[in-house]
């Protein structure tokens, strides 16, 4: 539901070589995951050793067109991000990926996910004398790697040294003059994936949506704590943090963050989403005239929902194309101005009609409540939300930006207090035990902390988003 849960970032990269257009395959697989971050992105292209790189504040068509993509140059190795800040504010300094240079050579990296031990990290880093220029993970992450780079005998083993110092969430691809690295961390909270062209270029992404885009097949999923390297002679793999934690994938994954189009760990997203649906029935049925789906991520959710229960589906919303999505604007009063004029209720739809509202999400129901009034104003008689999703509970910090209970509705009201609070007739949301149960036949377990407090591996107790930036004193 926008207005309501933090977006994850998106990674991209590509080995081919020069006459595979590699700035401009990652700038289309960046449009593919533009869902997964609106607030930055950037491309990195290695030309034989010679990193050049655009990265800005904005969405990929407003960074890049095609003169600056021309600029990047004919290299045959790029790695792109599109970014939300979960950790470090929304600044041109914490747009990636970063570049680093140092005496072993250039490296590039972009990273998905959230580290538990960064803040850890990064004073140690600090009383070593190290000056970091951004306020995000992912420089801390480069700072652990150029520390390995100096005792390894080659880069991919740097990383592999570096997998065991740094501990959370992580799905991160890195670049070095000659070779293309991707690894994701033992738990495997984060999704990853390997694709092929035909012309044989290899591609690495967060969601198999991006191969679609460009024509690629789907080769597998990155194993939670493997690590790939791809050179001049092709792939290879290295699994010894494999099996070091049970796989324990975000399953929010499914509800919201991944494209329906995408399929992460065996399972199509879409497929997840109609089985949501189809469980909100089960769980919490009601005598209606028609189901309607908040766009985008509730839309599914409501399809399952109509065909579990032989209520009609229909177009509730019409949603204006040109905003992107709302949650992303960082302050809570663009989101305001942007919930209203990003849908409008379609009066015919829903007038003089007992209405089921479906959406993905709840975490402080204040856009709730909007919407819910939306469909009042256009006539409906009733009004009764589901959300394809259990309530927030407790803080992630793995990535989703849910840094607190302080803000969760959850937290501070009863289940009828908040059903009063967003002026619905009705409300449910599905059980903890059925959304480990959307994806049939999974290849993974699933991460359920936000909903249960109760999570894979130990964490701080609080990790607020800008947890890097202090004022002098230490006030923020």
């Amino acid at each position: 539901m926008f207005g309501n849960v933090h977006e994850e970032c998106g990674v991209f990269a590509i080995y081919g070589s020069k006459s595979s257009n590699v700035a401009v395959q990652t700038y289309l697989g960046l449009y593919a995951l533009q869902h997964r971050g609106q607030e930055s992105c950037g491309i990195v292209v290695n030309d034989d050793g010679v990193f050049s790189y655009r990265r800005d504040l904005g969405l990929v068509h407003e960074v890049f067109n095609k003169d600056t993509l021309a600029a990047l140059g004919d290299g045959n190795i790029a790695v792109g991000h599109v970014r939300y800040s979960t950790t470090g504010n929304s600044n041109r300094s914490n747009a990636q990926p970063l570049v680093v240079r140092h005496v072993k050579g250039p490296m590039a990296i972009a990273h998905n996910g959230n580290l538990v031990n960064a803040r850890e990290l990064r004073e140690e880093y600090e009383l070593k004398g190290a000056i970091f220029h951004t306020t995000n993970d992912t420089e801390v992450i480069s700072y652990v790697i150029t520390e390995q780079r100096l005792v390894s005998p080659s880069i991919e083993d740097a990383v592999l040294n570096a997998m065991s110092k740094i501990k959370g969430a992580y799905s991160i691809v890195v670049m070095s003059p000659k070779k293309l690295i991707a690894a994701r961390d033992p738990v495997g909270f984060r999704p990853l994936s390997l694709g092929k062209l035909d012309d044989g270029s290899y591609i690495i992404s967060s969601e198999t949506c991006a191969f679609d885009s460009i024509g690629a097949e789907f080769v597998r999923d990155i194993e939670p704590g493997e690590l790939i390297v791809i050179d001049e002679n092709g792939v290879r793999s290295d699994r010894r943090h494999c099996g070091e934690h049970e796989h324990k994938m975000c399953v929010f994954e499914y509800v919201y963050f991944a494209r329906p189009d995408s399929v992460i760990e065996g399972v199509s997203v879409h497929n997840a989403r109609l089985k949501a649906g189809e469980f909100l029935w089960k769980e919490h049925p009601v005598d209606a005239d028609v189901v309607v789906g908040v766009p985008d991520s509730g839309l599914d959710a409501a399809l399952g929902f109509s065909r579990a229960s032989g209520i009609p589906y229909g177009v509730g919303f019409i949603k204006n194309r040109y905003i992107g999505r709302t949650f992303i604007q960082p302050s809570q009063a663009e989101r305001t101005n942007s919930v209203k004029i990003k849908l409008n209720a379609i009066s015919s739809t829903v007038k003089d009609k007992k209405v089921v509202m479906i959406d993905d999400s709840m975490v402080r129901g204040t856009t709730s409540g909007r919407v819910v009034k939306l469909l009042r104003d256009a006539g409906a008689k009733e009004v009764h939300v589901r959300f394809a999703c259990p309530q927030f509970i407790a803080p992630c910090f793995f990535g989703t930006d849910i840094d607190s209970k302080e803000n969760l509705i959850a937290c501070k009201m009863t289940l009828p207090e908040i059903c009063e609070h967003i002026g619905a007739d009705s409300l449910g949301f599905l059980s903890v035990e059925n959304v480990q149960k959307l994806a049939e036949n999974p290849h993974c377990g699933f991460c359920v902390g936000c909903f249960t407090e109760e999570y894979p591996i130990p964490v701080p107790k609080e990790m607020p988003k800008d947890k890097f930036e202090f004022k002098i004193g230490g006030k923020k």
